[in-house]
């Protein structure tokens, strides 16, 4: 680990922070996270100079890349640049492997359940009482509109359910049933509230 340390110390080099995060998720070892910052940095395919800045022998390198192309997170091609056949290293299929890792990442954020995100906005387990509440408040609002609820209760402080259930009430009352409905029920409370405000600045009490 030290190695990638001191690569990280390194001004020269552009490492990937999805890569540093999500590597051993890919089954790439320390020593393999350095040879692909390496290959992510160059221009050309090295492998020569690359074990010699890692002070390995050429042979073990060699090995490591072949257990990466093996592991189909790299590929060495032949290449015709300038009438010469060069090897180089396309480094597509570990692109595509980081951005499917963060659209499973996105999926299974969609998925989790209404159950969960209150637990989780929460803090805390729910109770069989708020379990069966918040199926209820399932039979006649979308996921969308308790999940705005529970962030509005929230964000003005308060997490228990009989707030909640009241934001759920009001704004069936006003016929809000989408994130575009709530933001313009907030702006029109706000305008009213500066409205309200102003008025109350300018009356003249003293001459009542």
């Amino acid at each position: 680990m030290d190695k990638v340390v001191n690569l990280l110390k390194d001004k020269d080099f552009t490492i990937p922070k999805l890569l540093l995060k999500n590597y051993k998720k890919l089954n790439i070892s320390e020593s393999e996270l350095i040879i692909l910052i390496f290959l992510i940095n160059s221009y050309e395919y090295n492998p020569k100079e690359i074990a010699s800045i890692m002070d390995i022998k050429l042979p073990l390198l060699l090995e490591m890349i072949s257990q990466l192309e093996s592991k189909g997170i790299l590929k060495i091609e032949l290449k015709n640049i300038n009438g010469i056949n060069t090897e180089v290293c396309n480094l597509d299929n570990l692109y595509e492997k980081l951005s499917l890792l963060v659209i499973k990442k996105e999926e299974a954020k969609d998925n989790k359940s209404i159950y969960d995100v209150f637990e989780t906005e929460l803090g805390r387990t729910l109770s069989p009482i708020e379990y069966e509440l918040v199926g209820e408040w399932l039979n006649d609002n979308t996921e969308e509109i308790l999940k705005l609820a529970l962030r509005e209760a929230t964000y003005n402080g308060v997490s228990n359910f009989r707030y909640i259930d009241r934001i759920i009430h009001e704004w069936k009352k006003k016929g809000i049933k989408t994130r575009d409905d709530v933001i313009k029920n907030n702006e029109e409370f706000r305008k009213n509230k500066a409205e309200r405000k102003q008025e109350l600045f300018d009356y003249d009490w003293l001459n009542e």
